[in-house]
């Protein structure tokens, strides 16, 4: 599994860690951004073909640093949520995750709206602590994106599912 991320969480992560050289692109990448809300460190994931988006309030240096075990533990209560297998996506075994810089500015730019999505949500709730993060986290889901074909990502996971 690839983990793109963007500039700001490698600051955190460290960039010694990101594998060069890089792989290339792929529709199953995943994508990673940090985002602070009410000085809190939050960790926004996307997954590039269907735009599947995890949004993760309150995480630490140490955990972002641990990169590998907390992406697949996401991805896998995300999936479970959705009543998706484990496998919906690719492989989720924390040894397999590869760290690489982003390569895609249209994901990049579905994540921007997505994180206004959740800035919103976030303000709308009185702030991070009173937001319902499982109903923020459908919600990202079921949001269309114009660069999918105006499709919820959740219709596209499925979707991928029902061809396999």
């Amino acid at each position: 599994m690839i983990l793109r991320c963007t500039r700001k969480l490698l600051t955190v992560i460290g960039p010694k860690l990101v594998a060069e050289p890089a792989p290339a692109p792929d529709a199953e990448d995943w994508y990673a951004n940090l985002l602070w809300f009410d000085r809190r460190k939050c960790l926004l994931m996307s997954h590039s073909a269907t735009l599947f988006t995890i949004f993760e309030p309150n995480v630490s240096a140490p955990e972002l640093r641990a990169t590998d075990h907390l992406v697949t533990r996401l991805i896998g209560r995300e999936l479970l949520s959705e009543g998706l297998p484990l496998d919906a996506f690719s492989d989720l075994e924390p040894e397999n995750v590869v760290l690489a810089r982003t390569a895609d500015r249209s994901v990049l730019g579905c994540m921007n709206d997505m994180a206004f999505l959740c800035e919103i949500a976030i303000a709308e709730s009185g702030g991070l602590r009173y937001t319902d993060l499982a109903a923020l986290n459908q919600s990202l889901r079921r949001n269309i994106n114009s660069a999918h074909g105006y499709r919820p990502p959740i219709e596209l996971a499925f979707e991928r599912l029902g061809a396999r």
